[in-house]
């Protein structure tokens, strides 16, 4: 694989990163290349076998104004429910706290590629994508 051109501490961060959707008591919080029990049970329940989590807050990394990351955060969620049933939300908060919570979703059913378009198309650095072992993975998209 070609080299990034995300620097790699903000990729370490993105590592690091809890990726949670769903309600309490049923959040499921994903972290990266860690097996999840609890999306292991949610696929079993559910019937699908990927699914990926996105967010469309700060594109690049880069803030953005509250008006801004909504307006797209609504965007993206009207696209995920196009294309598929399931659509949770959801945010990745950085465990240390020092990025703030950026509202996400998670989608079942979405494929590797048709995620990684989406987050493309939303100009993320990565998605956080899970297949059938649910595993999550951080994709990098640049």
């Amino acid at each position: 694989m070609a080299q990034s051109e995300i620097p790699a501490e903000k990729i370490e961060a993105y590592r690091k990163t809890d990726y949670r959707f769903g309600e309490a008591p049923d959040a499921v919080i994903l972290r990266v290349d860690l097996p999840s029990e609890e999306l292991a049970r949610l696929y079993a329940s559910s019937g699908f076998t990927c699914g990926a989590f996105v967010t469309a807050y700060n594109p690049y990394g880069t803030a953005q104004g509250i008006e801004a990351n909504e307006a797209a955060h609504a965007r993206l969620g009207t696209e995920l429910r196009a294309l598929s049933e399931s659509v949770i939300e959801g945010a990745g908060a950085d465990a240390s706290g020092r990025w703030p919570e950026e509202k996400s979703y998670f989608a079942l059913g979405i494929d590797l590629e048709a995620a990684s378009d989406l987050g493309k198309r939303y100009r993320q650095d990565a998605i956080v994508w899970a297949g059938g072992d649910a595993v999550p993975k951080l994709i990098l998209l640049r």
